[in-house]
């Protein structure tokens, strides 16, 4: 197994080929995360003219900066230091960093972050496909077959995305049938769960609970993804109810932060033994 990498405590990880240029694009992609984040932040009567962009972004951008941006650094980090749990959660980060642009290149107004939206969209999805094309999944699978709960985790990928699915799906056939109108925002939640997330959490998940090598390579990134994207709402949840001065979604917020929960649990039992 050819296990190349520019930093020589990496050559243990479970690799077929030189990790360098998906190093180049994570940094890039973190970069420009941050500094749209800050800008939108700064700039944020401009990049968000309405209450509802404010409310649905601002927050967002908090947690890119607090959170996300941290985890896929951290990441990055660990897998240069030969860490597999930095290699397998890196493609997951990224995939959050893809889901949520998708969204602000479809939600924000044309403007002054439209081309860092797309080049952080494109990097993302080029970073994703340049990680997961150099994991060896069958070594992965591996070192952590008859340690990782694979079924429960597919299992649990598989119900939470499909979940996703059917929410998505029946606000677009009660909108249609009632012809009731959608906002923008709607369109953006929809367009962002079925042609981002769901493809390939329902996809690891099915893998998964099928024992397949890829499964076991992608589980722990999807899992990442989901508690980066469950937690990341209960900013948005507070941010709404202190903004407009109304009581918070303690049921929402319950909900949320379980879901989050038990994807953090599965993480850290998917990778319990197999942090090195």
């Amino acid at each position: 197994m050819k296990t190349t990498d520019s930093g020589a405590s990496a050559k243990s990880l479970p690799v077929t080929g030189d990790l360098r240029t998906a190093y180049v694009l994570s940094l890039a992609v973190a970069l420009i995360m941050g500094a749209a984040a800050l800008a939108a932040l700064l700039l944020r009567g401009t990049v968000y003219p309405t209450d509802e962009l404010i409310l649905a972004f601002v927050p967002v951008d908090i947690f890119h900066l607090a959170i996300g941006l941290p985890i896929l650094l951290g990441s990055m980090w660990l897998a240069r230091r030969g860490r597999l749990i930095g290699l397998l959660c890196w493609p997951g980060v990224l995939l959050y960093v893809l889901y949520s642009y998708v969204m602000n290149l479809l939600g924000v107004p044309f403007g002054v972050l439209f081309l860092p939206y797309i080049l952080l969209v494109v990097l993302s999805v080029y970073s994703i496909i340049v990680v997961v094309s150099r994991i060896d999944s069958r070594a992965v699978r591996e070192r952590l077959a008859g340690t990782a709960p694979a079924r429960v985790t597919g299992g649990v990928l598989v119900g939470l995305t499909a979940l996703f699915v059917v929410f998505a799906v029946n606000g677009i056939i009660s909108a249609l049938i009632r012809r009731t109108p959608v906002g923008t925002l709607q369109i953006m939640l929809w367009i962002g769960d079925l042609a981002t997330i769901a493809p390939l959490c329902l996809t690891g998940g099915v893998l998964l609970l099928q024992r397949r090598a890829l499964g076991y390579a992608a589980g722990a990134g999807l899992l990442l993804t989901y508690v980066l994207l469950f937690f990341g709402l209960l900013p948005v949840m507070l941010f709404t109810a202190l903004y407009n001065h109304t009581a918070v979604d303690s049921i929402g917020i319950i909900m949320m932060a379980a879901a989050g929960l038990l994807c953090l649990v599965l993480l850290v039992l998917f990778l319990r033994r197999n942090t090195s």
